[in-house]
């Protein structure tokens, strides 16, 4: 199985690589649109900021090729985010691909960045097979997307929010599964064999 993580200006990639190769998949890391489009499963990661990252995609022209997959993706932190419509960092529209709107933590109470452990509720769809429910996840954002029609997971962090989303071949997790223990490496297991 052809598994392509796209580069892209945004770290954590190394991290993703190594959680897949300890279920026996050596991906390929390319920023190129012919390797991403022939894969078997796309993984979408990230961790930095929204506009910037957003620059760099539509200078490569990234944000065409992810929009156009047809091919199981999975968007991780930064990629969820920038799978949304609309992003308060940076006043960014993203890309569109989920009908979410993406907000800046209420600072009121609140520790901002949400940094640590939570746990992820409500969890719909084969990405979750065998993943129990209130399952403890690592966190690290000082956004979210909101609760709508593509949410199959939820988190609360003073707010509910979308921790998982789903439309299509597309999915998306706002924590790190690749950080996440057993059960964050069983999410990512799913999304290889169950989906």
């Amino acid at each position: 199985m052809k598994v392509a993580i796209i580069k892209y200006n945004a770290g954590n990639i190394r991290s993703v690589s190594f959680s897949l190769e300890r279920i026996g998949i050596t991906p390929i890391i390319t920023d190129d649109a012919s390797e991403i489009c022939s894969a078997d499963k796309v993984i979408f990661p990230g961790v930095g900021e929204a506009s910037s990252a957003m620059e760099y995609l539509k200078n490569r022209k990234l944000d065409e090729v992810i929009k156009s997959l047809t091919q199981p993706v999975l968007g991780i932190c930064l990629g969820m985010q920038l799978m949304c419509k609309h992003s308060e960092e940076g006043d960014t529209d993203c890309l569109g691909i989920f009908n979410e709107q993406v907000k800046l933590f209420p600072s009121k109470g609140l520790k901002v960045p949400q940094m640590g452990w939570n746990n992820i509720c409500n969890l719909k769809t084969p990405l979750f097979n065998n993943v129990p429910e209130n399952a403890y996840m690592y966190f690290v954002h000082s956004y979210y997307v909101e609760l709508g029609n593509e949410t199959i997971g939820t988190t609360n962090y003073g707010v509910d929010y979308s921790s998982a989303l789903n439309k299509n071949n597309f999915y998306a997790v706002q924590y790190h599964p690749e950080k996440s223990s057993d059960e964050g490496q069983l999410i990512l297991q799913n999304f290889i064999e169950k989906i």
